[in-house]
């Protein structure tokens, strides 16, 4: 009886953990380049004294679905997205590393090529700085040229290339703020094959309808692991007067 219990408290317990993912999937269906979010669960065997027969439902993993999103034109200079295989570099506010699909880019005010988020973009040598009063054309490749918006418009500038890496995803972990690093903490290489579709952004590759039938699927799940607790109950309390009554 016991068993029952430590099966389906953990197991409601770890479902509430995966509606919580489900529902972070759900709640960024709109984020650019956003990657769903995926769990797994294993048993794992109580530790103790005796013999093994305690076992409980644990997270094993989780991960992401990198299938790609929908690329939709928009238009605008500063927005970027990878057809392919791929991610953009970019520079944490502690100088680290980290990689998003998300390319809606703007300037800073300090002229800094960023992120929405305020993130510096890394080019082959370090963040790009863009000269005020220019028009902005992000190539195929990355490079980054402007073209000043002041008579004469003959002179185009190449301000730098932005840093594409293609590392094995495998080897990338999500972090609390949705931006992917390399699990081992270094910083992966540029990659020439990686190419950019400017004026255009990818959309999240969140499954609207899959998402919805795993939150009915964890929902009748959370269900069945409460009633196994409440017959537990049930069977605790008649073997209780069972006792009662022989003794």
């Amino acid at each position: 009886m016991d068993r029952m219990i430590y099966v389906a408290m953990s197991g409601a317990k770890h479902t509430m953990d995966q509606q919580a993912i489900v529902s972070h999937n759900l709640a960024n269906i709109s984020t650019n380049g956003y990657r769903a979010a995926s769990s797994a669960f294993r048993a794992v065997q109580v530790p103790g004294d005796g013999m093994q027969t305690r076992a409980f439902a644990e997270l094993a993993t989780t991960g992401a679905n990198f299938a790609p999103g929908p690329l939709q034109a928009t238009g605008r200079d500063l927005d970027i997205a990878l057809p392919g295989p791929g991610w953009i570099a970019v520079q944490l506010a502690n100088g680290g590393e980290a990689y998003t699909r998300n390319g809606a880019l703007q300037i800073s005010q300090n002229g800094m090529l960023q992120t929405r988020n305020g993130l510096n973009v890394l080019g082959e040598g370090g963040p790009i700085s863009v000269p005020p009063d220019s028009i902005i054309n992000i190539a195929k490749e990355g490079t980054v040229s402007v073209v000043s918006t002041t008579p004469p418009h003959t002179s185009v500038a190449v301000v730098g290339r932005i840093k594409l890496v293609n590392p094995d995803e495998k080897q990338l972990q999500r972090g609390d703020d949705g931006l992917f690093r390399l699990a081992n903490g270094a910083s992966a290489p540029a990659d020439p094959s990686v190419t950019l579709a400017s004026r255009t952004l990818e959309g999240s590759n969140v499954n609207v309808v899959e998402e919805m039938i795993s939150m009915i699927g964890l929902a009748r799940q959370f269900d069945v692991q409460m009633q196994l607790l409440n017959n537990a109950q049930k069977d605790a309390t008649q073997a209780s007067q069972i006792l009662n009554v022989r003794s």
